[in-house]
């Protein structure tokens, strides 16, 4: 029997192969997950690891939360750097701060992503170097209007030593000399973005304030501790600020990485157990086609003594071998996936620490597992079917069809798990949160399973529906087609069952994402009033310099800054949006429900309609509150001068500048909305690139910038979600294959006899295609109509929380995907199509 299995695997390569193909596939995306991310964490962590060579100990000057994510940063005094070298066992103590820079090319446009952009400090020691740069060309600044640039934005620039770099911080664009390239493994770099090295005392004034630093660095002498060594510098700190043993930071560094990429990790590998879950329809498809061509053997093999026991296990060793075959070239193929990964990533202009492919035993036992496993499994059923056939009933061509009672089971399974979860989806809709989304999680997998085993049911009725149609239009082609789809309803609903799993998954992802896209849009929309945003490449604070240069650009009709701040009421902390009034309501759609927005003027603040409600706050309210950056904050008695409309541009409270200005010692500028004099035009919006003085680092953008800010990274994702259910739609794709050259092979004699009374090779042909379209729409429908019920479900649990939230059900996207289902069906067709046409029908006649 293990001989015979090791034959039978070598007789049927073509239909062996679509099962390999699908294991591969499946195994190649696990296995290539787990080697990425093992190679990549090993990298980031050996990274992390040697930015540390040489410290001991590290600190951590303190921050202050001033409002709405913004923070006041205190910084380590140098004065505390130089009682910190007077240390025993200290070699040396090094001094950094940090912010944003950003490099403009010779055309003025930005080098890098904006958030990925750094500016730091060249800390020269005792020999005029700084260790943690190696410098390729020239040297470190060493004056105030110098700069050195890291290798690759030197690269992108074009620049050299002695050029004229013009460099973007939060302020005004200046103009520095390029002083020396060096080269870096910093994460920013890496990441695409770039590195700008400043004489310290000129970081400082640019990002903390003179004489204090972000955090330092200290060097111990051999045979010092680091833990004693730590807790002699803790006294030395001020208030506020945290020091650890680099050991320590290094540690919770390649932790942190761990984690992250655990998240990734888990996320490819749900889509990879998608793959291999479609995989098994088409696995189990081959099996049973298998079976179904070597009836009569296993006939003969009952009827000269091997029992049913011996049937099954030549059937199981069969898979087993291909299985373990397929996993090894898979596991192969996701080395190559691995690399792929890491080539793709660098093309995007993200740059991958060095390191060399970590091929765990882990990946390797977890590959091989799932491929064997899902290929055995699979099998098992045909396997079962098989060993039940008896010797005579095969001998005569009499297959074992599922009996009434069989079908009658299947049915009423799979309408109670059916029933089961649409009962968990419709309950977590009305439950909403967490908490309704895991039941609609639970739900989908229980009405997703119970529709699988139903789909054989749905096929007829469904089928029937375009029966006519397709007779009317193709004549007996179409009516031969309409019946053949339906000649054997499991092994239609098997493959059908995995084009639904794909449609399901891509179609609830396109109405979710659909949907939010077009309530976000709206939101624009209807509370945005201005005509152009100017913000920071990463997302950061502005300088007053900025407001100041723009409220003096020609054709400005209002202006008003998004200053981020918060207030203490009753020891609890609010977001405040500090704004000018007058400006705000007309840039802003701001409607006041009670009092009057001209109030902020006087001093006094207005509050959003829903925070007012929850809190009992109305106009002409006194508001007792704290504000400011210093300790103690400043106590200030407001009064509430207007509730306005909710507008999820605006924080819940707003105040005026002029009241904010004076309790923070640097205002906190996100954002910068204008209203200009003939809206949106070319000219404005250069007068206020001209008005900004054409800097790299600021981004402008009009309303439809902003509306595609939002809606863009929702497509982003979207794109993404399709990239990686693609593969799953591929094994859907090779299991209608796998289905239409079965049922060409059932009907070898029918086929021959339709060539003999008239039937031309062309219209068989077109009867294996239609047959295939038929299939491949059935699944796609059954698949949409899932889908937009779990994006209407999924909707459910968080349309509370998003204004303007209405279920858009797009047609337009909905039939492409029932257009490509039914390209699959054709593509899917052409080899056993042709397959069917080129049967010699006076041998297709004489076949059993």
């Amino acid at each position: 029997m293990f001989r015979t299995a090791l034959r039978n695997v070598l007789a049927h390569k073509a239909r062996l192969l679509m099962t390999a193909l699908a294991v591969m596939l499946g195994v190649a995306f696990v296995s290539g997950t787990l080697v990425f991310t093992d190679t990549l964490g090993n990298a980031f962590s050996k990274q992390s690891a040697k930015s540390y060579d040489g410290i001991a100990v590290v600190a951590n000057g303190s921050t202050s939360e001033i409002g709405a994510g913004a923070e006041k940063e205190e910084g380590i005094p140098s004065a505390a750097l130089e009682k910190i070298q007077k240390l025993d066992g200290v070699t040396d103590v090094t001094g950094r701060v940090s912010g944003f820079a950003g490099v403009a090319d010779p055309s003025g446009k930005l080098i890098g992503s904006g958030w990925a952009n750094k500016g730091g400090n060249y800390a020269a020691g005792k020999d005029g170097k700084d260790a943690a740069y190696d410098f390729a060309k020239g040297s470190g600044p060493a004056q105030a209007r110098q700069i050195a640039l890291d290798k690759d934005t030197a690269t992108k620039g074009k620049y050299e030593v002695g050029d004229t770099v013009r460099v973007a911080t939060n302020g005004p664009v200046q103009e520095y000399k390029l002083s020396g390239i060096f080269t870096t493994e910093d994460g920013a770099v890496n990441a695409g973005g770039s590195l700008v090295l400043f004489d310290t005392a000129v970081a400082q004034k640019l990002y903390l304030k003179p004489g204090f630093f972000h955090d330092i660095t200290v060097s111990a002498t051999p045979g010092t501790s680091d833990a004693k060594l730590l807790a002699a510098v803790e006294p030395l700190l001020p208030e506020g600020a945290a020091a650890q043993t680099a050991q320590k930071l290094a540690d919770q560094e390649a932790k942190d990485i761990e984690s992250e990429l655990s998240a990734i990790n888990n996320m490819l590998l749900a889509f990879a157990a998608i793959a291999l879950f479609v995989g098994t329809f088409l696995i189990a498809n081959t099996f049973t086609m298998l079976v179904a061509q070597r009836t009569k053997e296993l006939a003969l093999l009952r009827a000269v003594g091997a029992s049913r026991r011996q049937v099954k296990r030549s059937v199981i060793l069969e898979a087993l071998v291909v299985g373990l075959l397929s996993s090894i070239v898979g596991f192969v193929l996701g080395l190559g996936l691995a690399v792929g990964l890491r080539s793709a990533i660098s093309s995007f202009g993200a740059k991958l620490p060095n390191g060399p492919l970590v091929v765990s035993p882990t990946a390797v036992l977890a590959a091989l597992a799932v491929g064997v496993l899902i290929t055995v499994l699979a099998a098992w059923l045909p396997a079962r079917r098989a060993a039940k056939i008896a010797p005579v009933a095969a001998m005569s061509s009499v297959h074992a069809v599922a009996s009434t009672k069989s079908l009658v089971v299947r049915n009423t399974i799979g309408s109670i798990v059916t029933a089961a979860g649409a009962g968990a989806i419709l309950a977590g809709a009305s439950t909403g949160g967490n908490e309704g989304r895991l039941m609609i999680g639970a739900g989908a997998f229980l009405t997703l399973i119970g529709v699988i085993i139903l789909i054989p049911l749905l096929s007829r009725p469904m089928i029937a529906v375009v029966k006519p149609l397709l007779q009317r239009m193709f004549g007996v082609a179409g009516k031969l087609a309409g019946q053949n789809a339906v000649r054997n309803p499991r092994r239609t609903g098997a493959t059908a069952s995995a084009l639904a799993i794909g449609l399901t998954l891509v179609t609830g992802l396109t109405v979710i994402g659909v949907t939010l896209g077009q309530a976000i849009d709206r939101m624009t929309t209807d509370n945005v009033r201005g005509d152009y945003l100017v913000s920071m490449a990463n997302g950061g604070s502005m300088d007053r310099s900025a407001l100041e240069a723009l409220q003096k650009a020609k054709g400005v009709e209002a202006i008003t800054p998004q200053q981020a701040m918060d207030m203490e009421i009753k020891d609890e902390d609010w977001a405040v949006s500090a704004v000018t009034p007058g400006d705000v309501e007309k840039v802003f759609a701001m409607e006041a429900i009670s009092g009057s927005l001209s109030t902020l003027a006087d001093g006094q603040v207005a509050i959003a309609e829903s925070v007012a409600k929850d809190n009992g706050w109305k106009a002409g309210d006194p508001l007792a509150v704290k504000i400011g950056d210093a300790e103690p904050r400043k106590s200030l008695n407001l009064t509430v001068g207007a509730i306005y409309k909710d507008n999820e541009f605006l924080s819940s409270f707003v105040v005026s500048t002029k009241l904010a200005d004076p309790h923070y010692e640097k205002p906190y500028i996100s954002e910068i909305w204008l209203k200009m004099d003939g809206g949106e035009t070319k000219a404005n919006e250069q007068a206020l690139v001209s008005a900004l003085g054409d800097n790299p680092g600021m981004n402008i953008m009009d309303r439809q910038d902003i509306r595609n800010m939002f809606g863009g990274m929702i497509n982003t994702m979207l794109y993404m979600m399709y990239g990686l259910l693609g593969m799953a739609l591929i094994i859907a794709v090779l299991g209608v294959v796998n289905t239409l050259a079965m049922s060409v092979f059932e009907r070898q004699q029918e086929i021959g006899m339709l060539r003999a009374i008239g039937l031309d090779r062309a219209k068989v042909k077109r009867m294996i295609r239609l047959e295939a379209i038929v299939i491949s729409l059935f699944g796609a429908v059954i698949g949409v109509v899932l889908g937009s019920f779990l994006a209407w479900a999924i909707g459910e649990t968080f349309k509370s929380s998003i204004p303007n939230y209405e279920l858009v059900i797009p047609m337009d996207r909905i039939g492409l995907f029932l257009l490509l289902a039914g390209v699959v069906g054709v593509l899917a067709a052409l080899w056993p199509a042709r397959s069917a046409a080129r049967l010699n029908m006076l041998t297709a006649i004489k076949t059993e």
